[in-house]
């Protein structure tokens, strides 16, 4: 083979060394284009610089072996081959899994920042937030549960209140569900009654009362909403305002509205009972 490279060789123009690219062959990642019989030196070809390259990319990338040897394999198919498309989509898939990765890195960062920043103060106030007429699908979140649920009664509350609603929804939450992982979970979504004919069992009409909170608008993703919380309940706790045990979220703008979610804004209402609300009056 006049085009044949020792693992020397193939190891200097690649700038992998010779202990990766034993490991490459061994896992099967990289077969030498040749392999002695006798002394079993290993020669690779010009042409498997670039696979070679490709793979140490998506290793550095932290592409799973699995995902590799599916990415290898379906970008070795024939063009118009079924599965030649794959690999993109096995490349693609992972890029937007580390892309999601670093947003949360770079917003861990941000919030890191602001605490440890003594200057640094969300802004809460003390409002009364209006009566409303609302339908809303009121459920126990269990243990350990996902989202499932909230999507779930948002499809729900969209079927029967169709084309309606002008403001946005909201959710009421007991406390337990973040300290304890489940409790009493109540969305809704602004609509006038009457309940339309045919809507899903789980959807009632709600009246939600004249209520006082101390309340604060929390900017962009809800990886940090954790810090708005905190400034709400403590705002509660240094005026010596009581707690109703839920907290009620209005999504203002929301996954609903735009994919961005820097521009999503979510009011945040840490509501105070009676008792405390009158006397803070």
């Amino acid at each position: 083979m006049a085009e044949r490279l020792t693992i020397g060789e193939f190891s200097r123009i690649t700038h992998l060394s010779i202990r990766t690219l034993r490991r490459y062959h061994e896992q099967g990642l990289l077969v030498p284009a040749e392999v002695d019989p006798a002394t079993g030196y290993r020669y690779y070809a010009p042409a498997q610089a670039r696979p070679a390259l490709t793979i140490r990319r998506l290793r550095e990338l932290d592409l799973p072996l699995p995902d590799l040897r599916r990415f290898l394999e379906a970008e070795s198919a024939d063009e118009g081959a079924p599965g030649h498309g794959a690999a993109q989509q096995i490349v693609a898939a992972h890029l937007r899994r580390l892309e999601d990765r670093l947003g949360r890195t770079q917003r861990a960062v941000q919030a890191l920042r602001e605490l440890l920043d003594p200057q640094a103060q969300r802004a809460v106030s003390l409002e009364v937030l209006p009566p409303q007429h609302v339908l809303a699908v009121s459920l126990d979140v269990p243990p350990g549960a996902e989202l499932s649920w909230y999507d779930a009664a948002m499809r729900d509350l969209d079927a029967a209140a169709g084309r309606r609603p002008v403001l946005p929804p909201g959710g009421r939450y007991e406390h337990t569900i973040f300290t304890e992982g489940h409790g009493r979970a109540t969305v809704y979504l602004p609509a006038e009654p009457p309940l339309p004919p045919g809507a899903s069992d789980a959807v009632r009409e709600l009246h939600l009362p004249q209520r006082t909170a101390a309340v604060a608008t929390h900017c962009g993703p809800h990886d940090d909403l954790d810090l708005t919380y905190a400034a709400v309940g403590s705002f509660a706790a240094r005026n010596g305002l009581r707690s109703a045990d839920l907290v009620e979220e209005v999504y203002l703008v929301g996954p609903r509205d735009t994919d961005q979610p820097d521009r999503w804004r979510t009011l945040v209402a840490w509501l105070l009972a009676s008792d405390s609300a009158q006397s803070s009056a």
